[in-house]
């Protein structure tokens, strides 16, 4: 359950954090590697469908699956990547934190380590990582005290080198008093904290005010990042998070709980890929895509980096060939475009005005496309996007505000 007694955030005016490290010989360390950019978070097995797209500036990669360590180690040490790289335990999918063990990462000990957590960040270590992220188990609703034991854990470790890795349920975004507790909790500890949201589906979807507490708990953490998440990525980013990772696929945008199934639309039959629709900013399966357009003229032609105007977004029909692999590519074209246009902008109000601006625009792009292809649900808003775009910065005036204003 939620602890009371854990103590509340201190104001902005009151931080007083200290200057980010340097590594060796003035080299900027891991944290200044990472800072400001949008990772691309896969499986270790679908890295080529994303590498020759990867913006190597403003980018890098968050490897995932059973082989990540031995994969990161290739990339690092065999292929001479030389860009950011994480390796995410993900111990969060098949177990749950608990007071009495918080990091549940299952490993034979060797002759000089038997610590599961000290063997997990030695081997992302070893495989050449820019920082090692601890193998945290999810921290279920209101679980405060496997929040307090993992806090407490890392905070012994006294190494601002090291990613706390935050799996947490949606859930603790629910209300003000919660996300208070929860940023008091992190705020306990200095190093970089990589907060992964769980739950079905559309996690910030669920409540009406987890964007706004999403926002607000960045703000509040130092050195805050997200992972493992989608549009929030850039929310996050224009908001002042550290760093983000957007999932390269569906399972990588949000954590489902250990022992739950994940949630789909059992009247939809999955035979073609996930496509991100650039004037919607969603993702929509590209069979539907072709469905609503049925062969029209005025299908978009898509001019990212991967697709160069050859194909129309009602190209990715199947699953058949190449087309999942060029699905991929084009969608994280499209994210790269997003990245760069948002990297050119003034870090502050300005990012967080042309976030919101952006969202507010594919919003209203819905009725028109939905009146182009002649049907009024063709395409159907996702929740967040309605919650980043409902989400306006207090210092933006908006036509509910202005409205307001007038009628005091």
């Amino acid at each position: 359950m939620t602890d009371r007694s854990a103590p509340l955030p201190r104001p902005r005016s009151d931080l007083t954090e200290p200057p980010d490290a340097v590594g060796v010989q003035g080299r900027p360390d891991g944290l200044d590697i990472l800072r400001d950019r949008m990772l691309l978070q896969v499986s270790a097995a679908r890295l080529g469908y994303v590498k020759a797209q990867l913006d190597a500036g403003r980018s890098g990669l968050v490897l995932c699956g059973d082989d990540a360590v031995q994969k990161a180690r290739g990339l690092r040490f065999k292929e001479g990547y030389a860009g950011p790289l994480l390796v995410d335990p993900a111990v969060y999918q098949v177990s749950a934190a608990t007071e009495e063990n918080p990091f549940p990462y299952y490993v034979e000990p060797t002759l000089f380590l038997d610590d599961p957590l000290e063997l997990s960040l030695a081997e992302q270590r070893d495989a050449g990582v820019t920082l090692p992220m601890t193998p945290t188990g999810y921290i279920r609703a209101e679980d405060s005290d496997a929040l307090r034991a993992a806090v407490t854990r890392v905070r012994e470790l006294d190494d601002p080198t090291v990613i706390f890795a935050v799996p947490v349920d949606v859930s603790w975004l629910r209300d003000e008093e919660s996300t208070r507790q929860l940023t008091a909790y992190l705020r306990m500890v200095k190093g970089p904290k990589a907060i992964m949201l769980g739950g079905q589906m559309d996690p910030l979807g669920r409540y009406a005010k987890a964007v706004s507490h999403l926002k607000q708990l960045i703000e509040e953490l130092p050195h805050a990042a997200l992972l493992r998440t989608d549009l929030a990525a850039f929310g996050a980013l224009a908001a002042g998070a550290t760093f983000t990772a957007f999932g390269a696929s569906s399972t990588y945008r949000h954590i489902v709980a250990p022992g739950e199934k994940p949630q789909t639309n059992k009247k939809i039959i999955v035979r073609s890929p996930h496509v991100l629709f650039p004037d919607l900013m969603a993702f929509f399966l590209g069979e539907k895509i072709a469905k609503r357009y049925g062969g029209a003229d005025d299908v978009p032609v898509c001019y990212c980096a991967a697709c160069d105007g050859d194909l129309t977004l009602d190209a990715f029909s199947n699953n058949r060939g190449g087309l999942p692999a060029a699905a991929v590519a084009h969608n994280v074209a499209v994210l790269m475009e997003w990245l760069r246009t948002l990297k050119a902008t003034e870090p502050g109000r300005a990012r967080q005005k042309w976030w919101y601006d952006r969202c507010r625009t594919a919003l209203d792009q819905y009725a028109l496309i939905n009146a182009s292809v002649r049907h009024p649900r063709g395409f159907d808003p996702p929740e967040q996007l309605k919650r980043w775009a409902l989400t306006a910065p207090t210092w933006i005036s908006t036509p509910q505000t202005a409205d307001a204003d007038h009628k005091r």
